[in-house]
């Protein structure tokens, strides 16, 4: 590996434009060396603002390049079969959420990673939102005592991104709101309680609005000679291994009062915690009276994509797993799928580990 990690970039729209302003920033530890884009111009309008040296036709050529690193970020559809060529081809990857279009595609992800030994890692930014990581250090701390159940969701009163587009394609995109935001809320939830090992999944998912053009967001261009199968709101109850449980409620359109703020509520023996948006508190019990302590994003804080840009470059220095590893990729893409297996089906599912026992 040289002094500076070498890093590629595979889709230089907007997810990849905010990945690259980010990785800009380290420049001590990083070097943007390679771009590739379905779209030629965007890739080398790009280059030419972060001062990427070299412009491919394909992603195959940015993969087999000189680098220590590559990031990906494309239509969920192309997730696997892209960071599975870049592990095989000695890269780490840093690959958007969903890590998979679906379990299928996590799994091979996953087992790649680790036959490889190369690393993967899914940039959940709330994870390092501000608010969020104070949370998580005093759940570390045991201030919130036994975490026994988790309430989490975000709904978009009006928000349903590119109609017509792969984002409304469930072959393309794998699904609506709850693998578009939805897998951010899980993700959270789950490493906020601990990375608790969950069991079986009950959910529901339904489409009032897409079907019939109503719901539409500001995000994406409608192409609306394209089509609309997936869900607008999507509802689920996990269960955890100890017994713990975890509700999760995430829509793209919804005819409710909404402020379309993410939040999650921890409830635990000792004290509980809310987050909403950028704000939060810890809520407890003392003397015999109800107590709050207020939690707020700080005045001067670096953000949280920079943070997470940083994680990525230091698991690469110090040769450590992420904490958005393979395998939590691969968790969120196994309760996800269950998900809609369980509106399928209108019964519980139980979730089968045996693809990765063993392995981790």
């Amino acid at each position: 590996m040289s002094a500076k990690i070498r890093i590629g970039v595979i889709g230089a729209g907007n997810i990849g434009n905010v990945h690259m302003e980010n990785f800009s920033q380290l420049t001590d530890d990083v070097e943007l060396k390679a771009i590739t884009d379905v779209y030629l111009p965007l890739a080398e309008k790009r280059a030419e603002e972060y001062g990427i040296s070299t412009v491919y036709e394909t992603a195959e050529d940015v993969i087999n390049d000189d680098l220590d690193a590559v990031i990906v970020a494309v239509p969920n559809k192309y997730h696997a079969p892209l960071a599975i060529q870049a592990l095989k081809a000695g890269k780490h990857v840093l690959l958007e959420k969903p890590m998979a279009i679906n379990e299928a595609d996590a799994k091979e992800i996953y087992l790649t990673q680790q036959s490889t030994g190369k690393m993967v890692m899914i940039p959940h930014q709330m994870r390092w939102e501000s608010v969020p990581m104070q949370v998580k250090e005093q759940v570390e701390r045991g201030e919130l005592g036994e975490i026994y159940h988790a309430k989490a969701g975000w709904f978009r009163r009006k928000g349903i991104p590119g109609w017509g587009t792969w984002f409304t394609q469930k072959a393309e995109s794998g699904g609506g709101p709850l693998i578009d935001i939805g897998v951010h809320l899980l993700d959270l939830s789950l490493y906020l309680m601990g990375n608790k090992k969950p069991v079986a999944v009950t959910g529901s998912t339904y489409a009032e609005f897409g079907p019939k053009r109503k719901g539409i967001g500001t995000w994406g261009t409608p192409n609306w000679e394209g089509s609309y199968d997936v869900e607008d709101i999507a509802s689920a109850f996990i269960r955890m291994e100890d017994g713990s449980t975890l509700t999760l409620d995430v829509s793209w359109a919804v005819h409710m009062d909404t402020d379309n703020q993410p939040f999650v509520h921890l409830l635990g023996s000792e004290g509980g915690a809310s987050i909403r948006g950028n704000e939060g508190k810890f809520l407890t019990e003392r003397f015999d009276k109800p107590m709050e302590i207020a939690l707020t994003k700080p005045e001067n804080d670096e953000g949280e994509r920079l943070r997470l840009s940083r994680h990525f470059v230091e698991c690469i220095q110090q040769g450590k797993e992420p904490i958005t590893s393979a395998l939590t990729g691969y968790t969120n893409n196994l309760i996800l799928e269950a998900i809609y297996e369980s509106s399928r089906t209108g019964k519980e599912v139980v979730l089968n580990w045996d693809a990765v026992e063993g392995k981790q």
